[in-house]
This record gives C-alpha cells, structure tokens and sequence, in this order.
C-alpha cells in the first residue's frame, strides 16, 4: 500500500519536491488514509496504532516518526478530511490566500460557507468519533476543546480581511465577526440540520449564508 501511494504521489504532486519529500508525504497519507477508515469502523479506542501500521504497510515507530501520538493522529485525520483534495495543505493556509485574493467581501464569506458545505460533509463522521471518544477519553476531550479555539482563531483571519476591506458591521469587533463565525459555522449546527433534521446540504448553505450577511456585513440587504 504505501509504495502505491509513493507513486500516486510522484505522479500528482508538485515536482519541484525531493524524492524524499515526495515519499515522506506519502507515507503520511497512507497512514492518514488507514487511521481514518480504522477511526471510522472500530472507533477510537477500537483502534490500535499497531492496527494502523498494519494497515499502512508501516512500521509502528514509522507512525511516530511521521506524526506523533494516537491523539495526534486523530487530529490529523481530522485536518486530511477538512483539507479534502489539497491535503496535506492545512485548510487555513489555502483558505486565507483564496480571501485574500477576492475584493468583494459577499464573496468572501461565499468561499467560506462553499468550503464549509464539502469540509462539514467531510469532517462529520470524524468529529463523532471524537466526541464519542472525548467523553471518556479526557485527552481526546482536551484535543476537542483545542480543535475548537484553533477554528475561532481562524475565523479571525477572515474577520480581518472583511475589516480591511471595511466590509463589518459598524461597532462590530474582529474578536466579534470570528465569534459570530464559529458559531453559525459550528459543525454541530451542521450535524443537527443536515444529519439530524434531514435537510439538504443546499438548504443548509443558503440559511447560513444569509445569517453570515446579517452578522457582519452593514448591509445585509
């Protein structure tokens, strides 16, 4: 398994990496890939990293090397599943310079709730393994919480960028527009509409779309 993703890698990514780049991100993914379906089936704690290396066609130190801890690599199947096709890239990193380069402050919080339709879809099945974990798990728990600030503290990149381009609300703080963010934004909004009342990812989208305009932007007409 891994050499194939050794050489899915070097057919598909950049080509200016080294060859031991190349083979290093690829071991990751691979391992990435086989946590997730692991995490996925057996649970968390169902879950062995020796189960992972299996799985990887890896040594178990080799996952240690590449990514840390168990509950690091948790974090990190959460980052490949947010990151979707441009993992390993991390999703503030693509999502900043794409704000970045868009002028109209509308579409700048369209990218976001665009990215959030595919990215939530995507991380769902994951962050019910992490809370499933979390209430038993206490550094699973502390992981939860951490992954919670790290979002608020992104979506302070974007509320910069809207105050830049004098784009919020008047009287409206950046610490303000990053709260209001995170929580129309929060996959447990998402999880309750779209998995629990069944509507459509579209649906949910629009909605959201409509309370970001009305939180942040002075004219939200």
């Amino acid at each position: 398994m891994l050499f194939q993703w050794i050489e899915w890698y070097s057919t598909h990514m950049d080509l200016g990496k080294t060859r031991r780049q190349i083979a290093a991100e690829a071991t990751q993914q691979a391992i990435v890939k086989a946590a997730s379906r692991l995490f996925l089936e057996h649970g968390y704690h169902g879950t062995s990293i020796g189960a992972v290396a299996r799985e990887a066609g890896v040594a178990v130190q080799t996952i240690y090397n590449a990514i840390g801890s168990k509950r690091d690599l948790l974090s990190r199947v959460l980052d490949f599943a947010a990151a979707g096709e441009r993992a390993p890239t991390p999703v503030p990193t693509f999502m900043t310079e794409q704000a970045e380069r868009e002028p109209d402050p509308r579409l700048v919080i369209d990218q976001l709730v665009e990215f959030w339709r595919g990215g939530l879809a995507r991380t769902a099945p994951v962050f019910r393994v992490i809370r499933q974990a979390a209430a038993i798990d206490s550094e699973v728990a502390e992981l939860e919480r951490q992954r919670a600030e790290q979002r608020l503290r992104n979506y302070g990149s974007a509320a910069r960028i809207l105050d830049e381009r004098g784009a919020l609300r008047p009287g409206l703080s950046r610490d303000d527009a990053a709260a209001a963010i995170f929580a129309i934004g929060n996959p447990d909004i998402y999880r309750f509409f779209v998995s629990e009342e069944g509507w459509e990812p579209q649906r949910w989208a629009e909605w959201v779309r409509g309370r970001l305009y009305a939180a942040l932007l002075p004219d939200a007409s």
